[in-house]
């Protein structure tokens, strides 16, 4: 131990360059580097356009959320899963519109 009862670690400064502590590596993986996964951004896209695309056509909108409300309030298992299955059709078909059609 040295004298400040820090034990003997080499000060960042006086480390060899190009050499990084092993938890500093750890940390940026854990905490900092899923932060900038890109690959989750084209269906985040994808959903938004959809939701945009549905608020742009009220007939259409209405008719999925009557489907998605049918579904909960449904019994039969079978017949709301084939329910949010036919919603969700509609919402990738409007997510296909082109902008401004």
């Amino acid at each position: 131990m040295d004298l400040e009862g820090r034990g003997s670690r080499t000060p960042a400064a006086r480390r060899p360059q190009g050499t990084r502590s092993l938890s500093f590596d750890r940390h940026w993986r854990r905490d900092i580097a899923d932060a900038y996964d890109l690959a989750p951004v084209p269906a985040f896209m994808a959903r938004g356009w959809g939701e945009y695309a549905l608020a742009r056509d009220p007939k259409t909108e209405a008719r999925v959320h009557a489907l998605e409300d049918e579904a909960n309030a449904e019994a039969d298992f079978a017949r709301a899963k084939a329910l949010i299955e036919e919603a969700g059709q509609i919402r990738r078909e409007a997510a296909k519109a082109k902008p401004g059609h």
